[in-house]
Order: C-alpha cells, then sequence, then structure tokens
C-alpha cells in the first residue's frame, strides 16, 4: 500500500506543459499557468478547470466512490463548477479544489504545492505568513514541540488563541480540509501539525487564506501548567526563514540517526522515507545498522516511525533482517479505475510514467464495482513477499507509531503486527484498513487557474472486509503537554519500559 511518490515529490526534471491548453468544450486556449500576483481570473477558464476535474476524477479515481455515493459526488462537482466560476483569485480556486478533494476522503488526493507551477507557488505561499515556531494538536490543542530563534515560546507551551481566534475554533474548521483516508480524524489532526520536516504543511497553507493576517506579526495567547497566561507579538515568517532550532541536513549525508546504547537497546529513528531523489545509499546503511545490532547481540531495537508519513517501502529492509523464512505480507489487491485515460484529457496529465495512459492487459475487468484488478506489479498471487537477507536479528523490536503513519508507514506497521514481528506503542496510525489510494500518479494540471491537484491511479484493497480505522498499537500512550514541557518521550519510555521488563 506504499504511494511512490510521495506528496513530497516534485517532478522538476518533468517537460513543463505546454505555454497554451485547449480547454474542453471551450474551443480557445488560456495560459498553462498565472504570474505570480495575477489580479484575477477568467471565469470560463475556471468553469473548465472544473469540468477537467470532474472528468479525470471520475474516469480515473480509484476510491471515488468508497466513501461517497455517485449522487453525492455529482453534487459536490456541481459545487465546485459554481465555486470556481466565483473565484476571481487563486486563493478561492485552491479552497475550492481541497473541499473537493478532501470530500473524497482520501489521504493521497489533494491540490498540492510540491507539483504546482513556481509562479502558483509563488503566488499562493510565498508570503511572510507563518508562525514563528513548530507545533503538533495534543488533545485539541495547539501545543510549542521546540523552541524557536524567531519568538519567545518554550516546548509545552499551548497556544490558545491567534489573533484573537481560539486554536480550537481553528482546528475545527480546518479538519474538513486535510486529507485523509476515511474516518481517520486523528489523521487529519495531524495533517494539521506543523512539525519542521515539510516546506508546505496545511497549516501554512490554510491558515493564512481562512484568516488573513493584519500586519507582519502575529499577536499569541499562550497557556502553560503553572504559569499565568500572557500575550506577545511575534513576527511571521516566509517560506525560506527557520522556525526551530534543527539544522538542515546534508542531502548526502543519512536523513536518520541510529544509536546503540550500553544497556544494549537501539534506537533508529527515520522522521521520512521520501528518498526517491536521494543520494543516500539507504540499503546499504540500514543493513549496517541491522549487522551492528545482531554482532552486538543487542537486547532489542526500537524503530521511531511517528513522524513519518511514508514513500519508499524502506521497512521491508529491516523486515528482511527479522524473519528467517519467506514473509507474505498482509494480503491486499491492487485496482484501478480504468484501462485507457481519456485521450481529451491527456494534455492535463503529468506524470513520472507515460505507461500510466494505458495498462492495457494488465488491469482485468472491469468487476461490479467499475474497477479492474491490477495485476501489473504482482510478484506472486498470494501477495507481495518479503526474502530473508543477512543474519537474522532475533530481539525485540518496538516500533514508535502514530497518526502521521499512512502510506508506506503504515503498511511496515500492518506487516509487524500482522506476522508478530514486534510491538506497536503510540496512537492509533493514519491510513485505513479498508486500504487506500496511491502507488502510481497523475498530477492534474489545471489550466485555467494554474493550479494542480493529485490524482492517484491505484487502490489497494483488503480480501476480506475491514473496519473503517487505522491500526491500533499494542500499547496505547496518550500524550500530554506537561510532558513536552519536562522534555519527557512517553513513547520512548514505554518501549524501554516492555523491552526491561519482558
Amino acid at each position: 500500500m506504499s504511494s511512490a511518490p510521495s506528496r513530497r515529490r516534485i517532478l522538476s526534471s518533468a517537460a513543463g506543459l505546454a505555454a497554451t491548453m485547449a480547454l474542453p468544450g471551450s474551443g480557445r486556449s488560456t495560459p498553462a499557468s498565472l504570474p505570480a500576483g495575477a489580479a484575477s481570473l477568467d471565469p470560463e477558464a475556471l468553469r473548465a478547470d472544473a469540468r477537467i476535474v470532474r472528468q479525470a476524477y471520475g474516469a480515473m479515481h480509484p476510491g471515488l466512490y468508497r466513501y461517497n455515493s455517485p449522487a453525492r459526488m455529482e453534487a459536490r462537482f456541481a459545487a465546485l463548477g459554481h465555486q470556481m466560476a466565483s473565484a476571481s483569485t487563486p486563493q478561492p480556486a485552491f479552497l475550492a479544489l481541497t473541499r473537493l478533494t478532501a470530500a473524497v476522503r482520501c489521504g493521497h488526493s489533494y491540490p498540492s504545492p510540491y507539483n504546482m507551477s513556481d509562479a502558483s507557488v509563488a503566488d499562493l505561499f510565498d508570503g511572510p505568513d507563518r508562525l514563528p515556531f513548530v507545533f503538533d494538536w495534543i488533545q485539541g490543542e495547539m501545543v510549542v514541540t521546540a523552541r524557536s530563534p524567531a519568538a519567545p515560546v518554550e516546548p509545552g507551551d499551548r497556544v490558545v488563541r491567534i489573533n484573537g481566534v481560539p486554536t480550537r475554533t481553528m482546528l475545527r474548521r480546518l479538519i474538513p480540509l486535510a486529507r485523509a483516508d476515511g474516518s481517520n480524524d486523528a489523521k487529519r489532526i495531524a495533517n494539521m501539525a506543523v512539525l519542521g520536516e515539510d516546506r508546505f504543511p496545511a497549516f501554512d497553507v490554510y491558515r493564512p487564506m481562512l484568516w488573513p493576517d493584519r500586519g507582519p506579526q502575529v499577536q499569541l495567547d499562550i497557556a502553560r501548567q503553572g504559569a499565568p497566561g500572557r500575550r506577545l507579538a511575534a513576527p511571521l515568517l516566509t517560506r525560506q526563514q527557520p522556525r526551530d532550532l534543527r539544522r538542515a541536513r546534508d542531502e548526502a549525508a543519512s536523513p536518520w540517526n541510529f544509536a546503540l546504547g550500553k544497556d544494549g537497546i537501539g534506537l533508529l529513528t527515520m522522521p521520512n522515507w521520501a528518498l526517491y531523489d536521494s543520494v543516500f545509499p539507504w540499503k546499504a546503511w540500514l543493513d549496517g545498522v541491522m549487522d551492528q545490532m545482531v554482532e552486538a547481540r543487542a537486547r532489542g531495537l526500537i524503530i521511531d516511525l511517528r513522524d513519518n508519513e511514508g514513500g519508499l517501502d524502506c521497512g521491508n529492509t529491516i523486515l528482511a533482517r527479522l524473519i528467517d523464512r519467506d514473509l507474505t505480507l498482509p494480503a491486499y489487491d491492487r485496482y484501478t479505475r480504468y484501462r485507457t485515460a481519456p485521450k481529451a484529457l491527456e494534455p492535463y496529465l503529468k506524470t513520472w510514467d507515460r505507461s500510466f495512459l494505458d495498462w492495457d492487459a494488465a488491469a482485468r475487468g472491469p468487476d461490479e464495482r467499475g474497477l479492474y484488478r491490477l495485476v501489473r506489479y504482482d510478484d506472486t498471487p498470494d501477495g507481495d513477499v518479503v526474502t530473508p537477507k543477512g543474519p537474522r536479528f532475533p530481539g525485540k523490536v518496538a516500533v514508535l507509531v502514530g497518526a502521521q503513519n499512512s502510506s508506506a508507514t503504515f503498511q511496515f506497521a500492518l506487516a509487524v503486527k500482522s506476522a508478530g514481528l514486534g510491538t506497536l506503542i503510540g496512537q492509533t496510525t493514519g491510513g485505513n484498513l479498508r486500504g487506500i489510494n496511491g502507488g502510481a500518479f497523475f498530477f492534474l494540471q489545471l489550466p485555467g487557474s494554474g493550479l494542480e491537484i493529485d490524482l492517484p491511479l491505484i487502490a489497494t484493497l483488503p480480501r476480506t472486509p475491514q473496519p473503517d480505522a487505522g491500526l491500533a498499537p499494542d500499547i496505547a500512550i496518550t500524550r500530554t503537554a506537561l510532558a513536552i514541557a519536562e522534555a519527557r518521550d512517553l513513547e520512548l519510555e514505554a518501549a524501554r519500559d516492555w523491552m526491561t521488563r519482558t
């Protein structure tokens, strides 16, 4: 169920779209992207954008009707047409597209800044409108998680109002814009955190659109347990300005960290598996970690995936060192909604592999759901298989999980739990046991607005009925602002305790 590429993938090397594109049914051409600061948009061109979205999602999105009826989606497409036509600038058009894709309830469907033109990115996201700190949502509260070079806030501080607006109110309005699979609202909340890894966190994207700033500073009301509340003014930052004290990593260096303690417990921290363009030799690096664990006869390994949405199937390299016989991963089958992409849409479909336009004999069907069984990537008829490699690590394994885990990391956690290879500690994951959409993508370029939305092409679905939920941990941990203020890591403490007492 991994998705490659993930939302962080930027196809900078792909050929750009033509300067003009014929709009379906319009009989004329419109610029493929607008210059930064464009004053207004053409209503007819925006209606054409809405028609492109309706045709592309209706013909090719494999999860369109998993959580919506055809009638409900038709109503949403009609609403998109009205909202787009009334948008005079890119911001309301962007919000209209977001409402449509969020309603599909697919964690990989959204208008992605990572795949938009430079002009659209500059117009929408380059202003000084970012909060000067990183934070997470804990029990419905915005909690600062790291010291900031730009604002006098501390880990554990609770930001209760921004420019007078309660942050709880902000979260309630933001959740319907968040991308997540099915009913997994924990993932929607996690999607609105600002953890410092992404260049375009969803909160940064949507907050200024819903609550425009009144100047170069933001007013914050801060609460902290055992201290009086305080109000402060802090500068708003641009995308290029740092807001925590972590240093940028060298692209050739490891994006992960590993340490083997004197207690015989190794800690492998992996905040990101989106390594599609990385020169880091991650497979050899992971094999080196597992070799060290085996040679040291280590007691246990803790794998920290809490901030990791997914990317490549990096976890399979770890699984190969935990098994002594072939491991068949949990049985999920791949499906697509089309065999051949509609010809009229081809000018708007950008991707890294043009073979996605025609699955040919690899798409078998359709079935009663209108889906084609996709056999192009099948290695075995019973499911994907991981083969043992190298000396097996026989010690205990704990995996720290949370709502961010929604793609390859969700799949890894599911494999660990299903095969009994380790214990999951933390919070319920993102993703969905009913399956997710990903694996292959079109990046749908909308010429009237200059915007883009991601269109996942492959549904990975279970063979037996599953609940509409993420994967529950074996040991559940409730996070608190007080623990962050005290610099305590409750999940890591629980993992070490589990390893030493069992």
